[in-house]
């Protein structure tokens, strides 16, 4: 092993090492590591810190270049991350379905263009379940690193240039800490997603160890000091591992917990320290970013494979992780960097060009080929293209922002019958129409919206739907809608009441946070909540049933995981058996749901229609039948699916003539 590079830092790199070992253990589910995620916070933080001590001491000795500061980053951090994508598309051409396949080339893309953060930021929450399944999804962080390093060397040379000295750095720096920190503070409730991963509102925590450096100096605490402030940062970094998880809003004020730890431990800059400085702990820090790209798609696929809460299959994962880390670490990294280093600026460029091409044009090519099909069994496919196999108007007749529906009408041009809710009344409604050639059936729908009289939404827990969610403003506009049309139409109403009483997450989740409320904000769901929910679940549908017949279809079972990909995944490992879910937790989650159903029927004579019979038996609710599956992700229905449905919506237009 060479020796450290003069001016090398053990405790920097002790830091880095519990930094990635938190992350690691908490993607694995190892428990007590709940607030894991921590670990990329102290990450900026170190960044921050070197990244500004390069720039300043350059500029302090008259020596810094702006190229030669991207040229460093690029040797850092391309080589290990082009041979992490290099692996994945070569593996993922064998094994990977063409949705699943194409969007992993996606995500190549949009991670060695360094905007992987803007493209999760588009598609979900970093907690969200359908992310466990995204390959690429750590490099996030590295995307908004990188975006650091562009523009900070600009900024503090821009500064020095109008004023040299430390003094006019530290002044830029704390106005963009507090700048930084209040939209993560602001946004962080409101709109989670934006804040968890977009640079504006995680700048503040590189600019934190910024300025740890340029205050370093001033700052000279002795040893006793040094040795308490080592102690109590990386009690705070520990303490945030312990107490916060995937429920806590993150990150606005919360991450300042981990930052300020991450920047006492830097402050007290200890060599050799118990806790930052023995051989394991520097082994893993030496390797910590070839860890931090393995670890996640090892994770990804024992989730692939279903293993991902098997004790055994967590504990080889991590073995494997470290492997990784380590040829990733000895065989790309520290020989890519040796070579880059000693390249002249044109070959260095003409190598960095081609080795993004490598990976690029591949990623590229699998993209506009749609996942390159034919590559696994037909029915494999077959049945990972049910994934793509929805409403054929979604577009033009679901809503999702705004407050209007289009008002579709399916099946002939005079109104027959009024099919409202939110997207599971939308991806029905074919089935609805082919209960009858010319059915008439009007579509209003809109995205996480139930028609419920009286309903607020808890903006807290909207996530990136943001403030063009106007769910309240599209139930008034139905409200006024069905006050004017004439009493005979009936009304079929088809919602996910439990998304809004537990959360977005599927069954088996650990969230219970209401994502609406009436008369009062609850936090978790309750009992009381629950009796409240079904209380307003009834006086809305009676109230439509004054004017006009009300058909209540009862809640389609949610099955908690994509069932398209499950199924494709399951069968090309050779594992050919139906995917489903016991009844019981379908009646766990829906119970409160059926009993006010119940009660709307018993008080105002609304028609029930359940959809049981057509997906369950008496033991289990099924996400296929025949080896083909029947929803299009965790919980909608697909245009295979729905068909199922069409003799229950018959008895709609039965009784209409």
């Amino acid at each position: 092993k060479p020796p450290p590079p003069r001016g090398f830092r053990g405790g920097i790199n002790g830091l880095r090492a519990w930094a990635v070992m938190a992350v690691i253990l908490y993607h694995f589910g190892v428990p007590g590591f709940s607030g894991g995620f921590v670990g990329v916070d102290v990450f900026f933080v170190i960044s921050g810190f070197l990244m500004t001590g390069i720039v300043i001491k350059g500029l302090e000795q008259g020596s810094f270049s702006v190229l030669a500061f991207y040229g460093a980053r690029i040797r850092r951090i391309v080589p290990a991350l082009l041979g992490l994508c290099c692996v994945l598309l070569v593996l993922g051409y064998a094994v990977l379905t063409p949705p699943d396949y194409k969007t992993l080339a996606t995500h190549a893309l949009s991670a060695i263009g360094f905007v992987s953060n803007f493209k999760f930021w588009d598609e979900a929450g970093y907690f969200d379940i359908s992310s466990h399944e995204k390959w690429l999804l750590h490099t996030w962080s590295l995307s908004v690193e990188w975006q650091f390093y562009l523009l900070l060397p600009l900024l503090l040379s821009v500064v020095w240039r109008w004023k040299p000295g430390r003094i006019p750095q530290i002044i830029v720096l704390l106005g963009g800490i507090f700048l930084s920190l209040g939209l993560s503070v602001a946004l962080t409730d409101r709109y989670p997603t934006t804040a968890f991963f977009l640079l504006p509102m995680r700048a503040w925590e590189m600019l934190a160890g910024g300025l740890v450096f340029i205050l370093s100096p001033a700052l000279r605490p002795n040893e006793f000091s040094r040795r308490w402030m080592e102690t109590c940062g990386l009690a705070l970094v520990v303490m945030s591992i312990l107490i916060f998880d995937m429920e806590s809003s993150w990150p606005g004020w919360r991450a300042t917990v981990p930052v300020l730890g991450a920047m006492m431990i830097l402050l007290a800059n200890i060599q050799g320290s118990l806790w930052t400085g023995g051989r394991l702990v520097q082994w893993l820090g030496d390797r910590s970013y070839s860890l931090y790209l393995w670890h996640w798609p090892v994770f990804v696929a024992l989730v692939y494979g279903e293993l991902h809460r098997e004790f055994w299959a967590v504990a080889i994962g991590i073995a494997l992780t470290l492997i990784l880390g380590d040829i990733s670490c000895r065989w790309i990294e520290n020989p890519s960097r040796r070579f880059l280093g000693q390249a002249k600026s044109f070959r260095f460029g003409a190598i960095v060009v081609l080795a993004l091409l490598v990976v690029a044009l591949p990623a590229l090519t699998v993209r506009l080929l749609e996942g390159v099909g034919g590559r696994l069994p037909p029915i494999v496919e077959k049945v990972a293209a049910e994934s793509n196999n929805v409403n054929p108007r979604v577009k033009e007749c679901h809503a999702d922002k705004g407050n209007i529906s289009p008002s579709c009408v399916w099946g002939g041009g005079e109104w027959k019958v009024i099919a409202l809710g939110d997207s599971h009344i939308s991806v029905v409604m074919s089935a609805i129409a082919a209960a009858q050639e010319s059915a008439g059936v009007v579509q209003w729908s809109y995205s996480g919206c139930p028609f419920i009289l009286g309903m607020k939404i808890n903006r807290v827990n909207v996530g990136k739907l943001g403030s063009d969610y106007q769910c309240e403003g599209f139930v008034e506009w139905a409200k006024s809608q069905l006050a004017i049309l004439p009493p005979q139409l009936p009304v079929v109403m088809l919602n996910r009441y439990a998304s809004q009483a537990f959360g977005l997450n599927e069954i088996n989740s650990a969230s219970e946070r209401p994502r609406v409320y009436f008369s009062k904000i609850h936090h978790r769901t309750s009992p009381e909540f629950l009796e409240e929910f079904g209380e307003h679940i009834v006086d809305t549908t009676c109230e439509i049933a004054k004017q006009r017949r009300v058909y209540l279809v009862r809640p389609i079972p949610e099955m908690g995981f994509d069932v398209p990909k499950t199924l494709s995944r399951r069968l090309a490992l050779g594992l050919r058996e139906e995917v489903s879910i016991p009844i019981e937790d379908y009646r766990k989650r829906n119970q409160w749901v059926w009993a006010a159903q119940d009660a709307a029927a018993k008080r105002c004579g609304v028609r029930i229609l359940d959809p049981l019979p057509y997906l369950c038996d008496a033991s289990r609710c099924y996400g296929s039948r025949n080896l083909q599956a029947l929803y299009m992700d965790s919980n909608h229905l697909s245009e295979t699916g729905n068909k199922l449905l069409t003799p229950m919506f018959q008895s709609v237009f039965d009784e209409s003539r």
